[in-house]
Protein backbone atom coordinates (compact mmCIF):
# COMPACT_ATOMS: atom_id res chain seq x y z
CA UNK A 1 0.00 0.00 0.00
CA UNK A 2 2.76 2.49 0.73
CA UNK A 3 4.35 1.89 -2.19
CA UNK A 4 1.57 2.75 -4.06
CA UNK A 5 1.14 5.73 -2.48
CA UNK A 6 4.63 6.77 -2.33
CA UNK A 7 3.93 6.12 -6.31
CA UNK A 8 1.21 7.94 -6.57
CA UNK A 9 2.67 10.69 -4.88
CA UNK A 10 5.49 11.33 -6.96
CA UNK A 11 7.75 10.59 -4.10
CA UNK A 12 8.76 6.88 -4.56
CA UNK A 13 12.63 5.78 -4.74
CA UNK A 14 13.35 5.07 -8.50
CA UNK A 15 16.49 3.19 -7.95
CA UNK A 16 15.25 0.83 -4.96
CA UNK A 17 11.37 1.17 -6.46
CA UNK A 18 10.26 0.89 -2.83
CA UNK A 19 10.66 3.51 0.01
CA UNK A 20 11.29 7.24 0.01
CA UNK A 21 13.17 9.03 -2.61
CA UNK A 22 15.94 11.54 -0.68
CA UNK A 23 15.94 9.12 2.67
CA UNK A 24 18.06 9.35 5.69
CA UNK A 25 18.71 6.30 7.57
CA UNK A 26 19.81 7.42 11.23
CA UNK A 27 17.57 5.44 13.02
CA UNK A 28 18.45 2.19 11.70
CA UNK A 29 22.25 3.06 11.97
CA UNK A 30 20.74 3.58 16.16
CA UNK A 31 19.37 0.76 16.26
CA UNK A 32 22.73 -1.28 15.04
CA UNK A 33 23.63 -0.16 18.29
CA UNK A 34 21.96 -2.72 19.88
CA UNK A 35 22.81 -5.82 17.77
CA UNK A 36 25.73 -6.93 20.25
CA UNK A 37 23.29 -6.43 23.37
CA UNK A 38 20.34 -8.29 22.23
CA UNK A 39 19.51 -11.47 23.66
CA UNK A 40 19.56 -14.75 21.69
CA UNK A 41 16.02 -15.39 20.68
CA UNK A 42 15.15 -11.98 21.07
CA UNK A 43 14.26 -9.32 17.46
CA UNK A 44 13.75 -6.66 19.13
CA UNK A 45 15.60 -4.01 17.46
CA UNK A 46 16.25 -5.41 14.25
CA UNK A 47 17.08 -4.04 11.14
CA UNK A 48 17.22 -6.26 8.68
CA UNK A 49 13.73 -4.69 7.09
CA UNK A 50 15.50 -1.64 6.56
CA UNK A 51 13.23 1.49 6.63
CA UNK A 52 13.85 4.85 6.15
CA UNK A 53 13.85 7.47 8.38
CA UNK A 54 11.12 9.36 7.07
CA UNK A 55 9.21 5.92 5.48
CA UNK A 56 9.26 5.07 9.32
CA UNK A 57 6.99 8.12 10.39
CA UNK A 58 4.44 6.82 7.86
CA UNK A 59 4.67 2.74 9.87
CA UNK A 60 5.07 4.57 13.46
CA UNK A 61 1.23 6.73 12.32
CA UNK A 62 -0.22 3.34 11.37
CA UNK A 63 0.75 1.40 14.05
CA UNK A 64 -0.47 4.12 16.41
CA UNK A 65 -3.91 4.27 14.37
CA UNK A 66 -4.47 0.91 14.28
CA UNK A 67 -3.82 0.57 18.14
CA UNK A 68 -6.61 3.35 18.38
CA UNK A 69 -9.17 0.81 16.68
CA UNK A 70 -8.84 2.40 13.45
CA UNK A 71 -9.69 0.19 10.27
CA UNK A 72 -6.74 -0.91 7.70
CA UNK A 73 -8.94 0.69 5.23
CA UNK A 74 -9.68 4.41 7.15
CA UNK A 75 -5.93 4.20 7.94
CA UNK A 76 -4.96 3.65 4.29
CA UNK A 77 -7.65 7.14 3.08
CA UNK A 78 -5.58 8.91 5.83
CA UNK A 79 -2.09 7.87 4.73
CA UNK A 80 -3.76 8.76 1.14
CA UNK A 81 -4.70 12.38 1.78
CA UNK A 82 -1.64 13.15 3.60
CA UNK A 83 0.04 12.22 0.32
CA UNK A 84 -2.27 14.08 -1.79
CA UNK A 85 -3.17 10.46 -3.59
CA UNK A 86 -6.96 11.55 -4.87
CA UNK A 87 -7.71 7.94 -5.91
CA UNK A 88 -9.15 4.91 -3.48
CA UNK A 89 -6.98 3.14 -1.61
CA UNK A 90 -8.32 -0.59 0.01
CA UNK A 91 -6.79 -3.13 1.67
CA UNK A 92 -7.52 -6.54 0.32
CA UNK A 93 -9.20 -7.03 4.23
CA UNK A 94 -9.59 -5.77 7.03
CA UNK A 95 -8.25 -8.84 9.32
CA UNK A 96 -5.21 -9.96 9.82
CA UNK A 97 -3.22 -12.38 7.33
CA UNK A 98 0.02 -13.54 6.68
CA UNK A 99 1.70 -15.35 3.52
CA UNK A 100 3.96 -18.22 4.62
CA UNK A 101 6.58 -19.57 3.24
CA UNK A 102 7.89 -23.07 3.80
CA UNK A 103 11.88 -23.74 2.69
CA UNK A 104 12.78 -26.35 0.67
CA UNK A 105 15.23 -28.96 2.23
CA UNK A 106 14.43 -27.69 5.58
CA UNK A 107 10.73 -27.68 6.21
CA UNK A 108 11.31 -24.58 7.83
CA UNK A 109 8.32 -22.39 7.51
CA UNK A 110 8.68 -18.18 7.92
CA UNK A 111 6.73 -15.23 7.34
CA UNK A 112 7.17 -14.09 3.53
CA UNK A 113 8.89 -10.97 4.34
CA UNK A 114 11.81 -12.91 6.17
CA UNK A 115 12.00 -14.85 2.89
CA UNK A 116 11.93 -12.13 0.59
CA UNK A 117 13.91 -9.68 2.76
CA UNK A 118 15.78 -11.39 5.57
CA UNK A 119 16.96 -14.48 3.31
CA UNK A 120 17.00 -12.01 -0.14
CA UNK A 121 14.33 -14.43 -1.66
CA UNK A 122 18.10 -16.74 -2.26
CA UNK A 123 16.61 -19.98 -1.03
CA UNK A 124 14.63 -22.35 -2.99
CA UNK A 125 10.71 -22.73 -1.57
CA UNK A 126 8.46 -26.28 -1.27
CA UNK A 127 5.24 -24.42 -0.69
CA UNK A 128 3.61 -21.36 -0.01
CA UNK A 129 0.14 -21.17 2.34
CA UNK A 130 -1.65 -18.57 4.19
CA UNK A 131 -2.46 -17.66 8.00
CA UNK A 132 -5.78 -15.99 6.83
CA UNK A 133 -7.80 -16.82 10.78
CA UNK A 134 -11.44 -15.78 9.49
CA UNK A 135 -10.32 -13.17 7.03
CA UNK A 136 -12.53 -11.97 4.58
CA UNK A 137 -12.93 -10.01 1.33
CA UNK A 138 -13.32 -5.87 2.72
CA UNK A 139 -16.91 -5.25 1.76
CA UNK A 140 -15.34 -1.72 -0.15
CA UNK A 141 -13.29 -4.10 -1.80
CA UNK A 142 -15.95 -6.18 -3.38
CA UNK A 143 -17.92 -2.79 -4.16
CA UNK A 144 -14.70 -1.86 -5.97
CA UNK A 145 -14.70 -5.16 -7.90
CA UNK A 146 -19.12 -5.02 -8.44
CA UNK A 147 -19.12 -1.50 -9.65
CA UNK A 148 -16.09 -1.72 -12.09
CA UNK A 149 -15.91 -1.44 -15.69
CA UNK A 150 -12.73 -3.23 -15.93
CA UNK A 151 -10.79 -5.19 -13.55
CA UNK A 152 -6.91 -5.07 -14.27
CA UNK A 153 -4.25 -7.38 -12.67
CA UNK A 154 -1.66 -6.05 -12.65
CA UNK A 155 1.84 -7.55 -13.56
CA UNK A 156 2.77 -8.53 -10.26
CA UNK A 157 3.88 -12.30 -8.58
CA UNK A 158 0.70 -14.10 -8.83
CA UNK A 159 1.65 -16.09 -6.04
CA UNK A 160 2.73 -14.13 -3.41
CA UNK A 161 1.66 -10.95 -4.31
CA UNK A 162 -2.24 -11.82 -6.68
CA UNK A 163 -2.15 -15.49 -4.82
CA UNK A 164 -3.14 -13.98 -0.96
CA UNK A 165 -5.93 -11.58 -2.78
CA UNK A 166 -7.67 -14.80 -4.36
CA UNK A 167 -6.76 -16.60 -1.55
CA UNK A 168 -9.86 -14.36 0.65
CA UNK A 169 -13.39 -16.61 0.08
CA UNK A 170 -15.43 -15.74 -2.44
CA UNK A 171 -12.81 -13.00 -4.52
CA UNK A 172 -12.23 -16.25 -7.43
CA UNK A 173 -15.45 -16.38 -7.52
CA UNK A 174 -16.80 -12.98 -7.96
CA UNK A 175 -13.42 -12.76 -11.04
CA UNK A 176 -15.07 -15.84 -12.53
CA UNK A 177 -18.50 -14.33 -12.41
CA UNK A 178 -17.29 -10.95 -14.27
CA UNK A 179 -14.72 -12.55 -16.54
CA UNK A 180 -14.88 -11.08 -19.33
CA UNK A 181 -14.40 -7.57 -18.31
CA UNK A 182 -10.68 -9.06 -16.46
CA UNK A 183 -7.74 -8.52 -17.93
CA UNK A 184 -4.52 -9.95 -16.35
CA UNK A 185 -0.77 -8.67 -17.23
CA UNK A 186 2.09 -10.92 -17.32
CA UNK A 187 5.02 -10.31 -14.80
CA UNK A 188 6.80 -12.79 -16.77
CA UNK A 189 8.46 -11.66 -20.02
CA UNK A 190 10.61 -13.94 -21.79
CA UNK A 191 10.48 -16.66 -19.25
CA UNK A 192 11.77 -14.04 -16.62
CA UNK A 193 10.50 -11.65 -14.26
CA UNK A 194 11.03 -8.11 -14.35
CA UNK A 195 11.72 -7.97 -10.83
CA UNK A 196 11.65 -10.24 -7.88
CA UNK A 197 11.69 -13.89 -7.59
CA UNK A 198 8.14 -14.89 -9.50
CA UNK A 199 9.72 -16.59 -12.13
CA UNK A 200 11.96 -18.87 -9.80
CA UNK A 201 8.76 -19.44 -7.26
CA UNK A 202 6.95 -20.57 -9.92
CA UNK A 203 9.70 -22.80 -11.14
CA UNK A 204 10.24 -24.44 -7.66
CA UNK A 205 6.45 -24.97 -7.05
CA UNK A 206 6.11 -26.85 -10.57
CA UNK A 207 4.49 -23.67 -12.29
CA UNK A 208 5.70 -23.58 -16.01
CA UNK A 209 7.43 -19.59 -16.04
CA UNK A 210 6.30 -18.83 -18.99
CA UNK A 211 3.29 -16.35 -20.42
CA UNK A 212 1.66 -19.84 -21.00
CA UNK A 213 1.97 -20.74 -16.95
CA UNK A 214 0.72 -17.79 -16.37
CA UNK A 215 -2.09 -17.86 -18.35
CA UNK A 216 -2.89 -21.23 -16.87
CA UNK A 217 -3.04 -19.62 -13.17
CA UNK A 218 -5.39 -16.39 -14.19
CA UNK A 219 -7.50 -18.64 -17.12
CA UNK A 220 -10.35 -19.41 -14.41
CA UNK A 221 -10.76 -15.70 -13.19
CA UNK A 222 -9.83 -14.04 -16.30
CA UNK A 223 -10.47 -13.39 -20.16
CA UNK A 224 -7.53 -11.71 -21.55
CA UNK A 225 -3.93 -11.81 -20.79
CA UNK A 226 -1.36 -9.06 -22.12
CA UNK A 227 1.89 -10.19 -22.66
CA UNK A 228 5.36 -8.80 -24.06
CA UNK A 229 6.05 -8.34 -27.60
CA UNK A 230 9.05 -10.52 -26.42
CA UNK A 231 6.43 -13.41 -26.14
CA UNK A 232 4.24 -12.59 -29.07
CA UNK A 233 5.35 -16.76 -30.18
CA UNK A 234 3.27 -18.11 -27.08
CA UNK A 235 -0.22 -16.54 -28.34
CA UNK A 236 -1.34 -19.90 -28.85
CA UNK A 237 -0.13 -21.72 -26.15
CA UNK A 238 -1.52 -18.29 -24.32
CA UNK A 239 -5.06 -18.98 -26.08
CA UNK A 240 -5.05 -22.85 -25.71
CA UNK A 241 -4.68 -22.41 -21.51
CA UNK A 242 -8.07 -20.64 -22.38
CA UNK A 243 -7.25 -16.87 -22.71
CA UNK A 244 -7.29 -14.20 -25.16
CA UNK A 245 -3.85 -13.32 -26.26
CA UNK A 246 -2.86 -9.03 -26.65
CA UNK A 247 0.56 -8.71 -27.56
CA UNK A 248 2.11 -5.10 -26.53
CA UNK A 249 4.83 -3.61 -24.64
CA UNK A 250 4.75 -4.60 -21.05
CA UNK A 251 7.86 -3.12 -19.59
CA UNK A 252 7.14 0.12 -17.68
CA UNK A 253 10.41 1.67 -18.14
CA UNK A 254 8.33 5.22 -18.52
CA UNK A 255 5.54 6.97 -17.45
CA UNK A 256 4.42 7.27 -21.38
CA UNK A 257 5.09 3.16 -21.61
CA UNK A 258 2.78 2.73 -18.20
CA UNK A 259 0.31 5.07 -19.77
CA UNK A 260 0.48 3.02 -23.20
CA UNK A 261 0.05 -0.32 -21.56
CA UNK A 262 -2.80 0.94 -19.60
CA UNK A 263 -4.57 2.50 -22.79
CA UNK A 264 -3.94 -1.30 -23.92
CA UNK A 265 -5.32 -2.80 -20.96
CA UNK A 266 -8.88 -1.31 -21.03
CA UNK A 267 -8.86 -1.65 -24.59
CA UNK A 268 -8.66 -5.06 -24.62
CA UNK A 269 -11.08 -5.36 -21.86
CA UNK A 270 -13.51 -3.43 -23.94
Amino acid sequence: MDTIVYTLAGAIDPDRGWGLAGESWQAMAALDRYTASRPAGSSSGSTWFRLGDRDLATHLYRTARLAEGGTPTEVAAEIGHAWGVGITLVPMTEGRFRTLIELAGSGEVVPFQDYFVRLQHGVPIASISFDQQGCALNPAARTAIDRSDVVVIAPSNPLVSIGPIRALPGVDELLAGRRESVVAVSPIVGGHAIKGPADRMMAELGVEPTVAGVARLYAPIATTLVVDTVDAGLAGEVEAAGMRCIVTPTVMTTLDAARSLAVACLAAAR
